[in-house]
């Protein structure tokens, strides 16, 4: 596959990943971000709104700085493009359960005070979800077509369940904050690939 990137070709290496492909139910949420659903009855989301919300989502989070961001999820398939994330981008992951109090009670050890949360899936990230508004922190959302995102000020439209399409969104946000920042160039390649970002199943997790 040639390193040249230009925003067609982006759309052409994301296809195949998953990332848009969402599930048997809409929520009224998500309504606007549905193109079809596929004959196999899955809901399809619209992958150049997508990429919209991706450049929104880079913009918001430059803002407010990645050393300001938290990133959390309690989905396993999101640990790796999570880590990768942070590690590219200097941000603090929570990874697993999110432990009540963590933005709300300054007297726990583990209180945090990030200017912005991203979240993988509104479902399971409810207590990081409460929590940030509660202590008014935006909150960025990776949102599949079943997903409930009234708490969200920033929804980004995507499997949020494959492993695949999880590491694509984390790559393609990481990608578009270098490319906002000026530190990569629109068809420059990335130091890792989508193949990178992706959370690799052990043996014993396939049998």
């Amino acid at each position: 596959m040639s390193q040249q990137v230009g925003s067609t070709d982006i759309k052409k290496k994301v296809l195949s990943t998953g990332i848009r492909v969402g599930t048997q139910v809409k929520t009224k949420f998500m309504k606007p971000f549905i193109t079809k659903a596929s004959p196999e009855g899955l809901y399809m989301l619209d992958l150049d709104i997508t990429l919209e919300k991706i450049k929104t989502a880079a913009k918001f989070i430059n803002r407010l700085g990645t050393d300001k961001l938290i990133v959390c999820s309690g989905r396993q398939y999101a640990n790796t493009p999570i880590e990768k994330f942070c590690e590219m981008l200097d941000s603090k992951k929570l990874l697993g359960r999110f432990l009540p109090g963590t933005l709300t009670n300054p007297s726990l050890p583990y209180y945090i005070e990030p200017k912005l949360v991203l979240i993988s899936d509104p479902q399971v990230d409810e207590q990081a979800i409460i929590e940030a508004t509660n202590a008014g922190i935006p909150i960025i959302g990776i949102s599949n077509t079943d997903n409930i995102t009234s708490k969200l000020d920033v929804v980004i439209p995507a499997n949020n369940r494959g492993r695949k399409a999880l590491a694509t969104v984390y790559w393609l946000l990481v990608r578009q904050i270098l490319i906002e920042r000026g530190e990569l160039k629109e068809d420059e390649p990335m130091k890792y690939e989508i193949d990178d970002f992706e959370t690799k199943i052990t043996e014993e997790e396939i049998e």
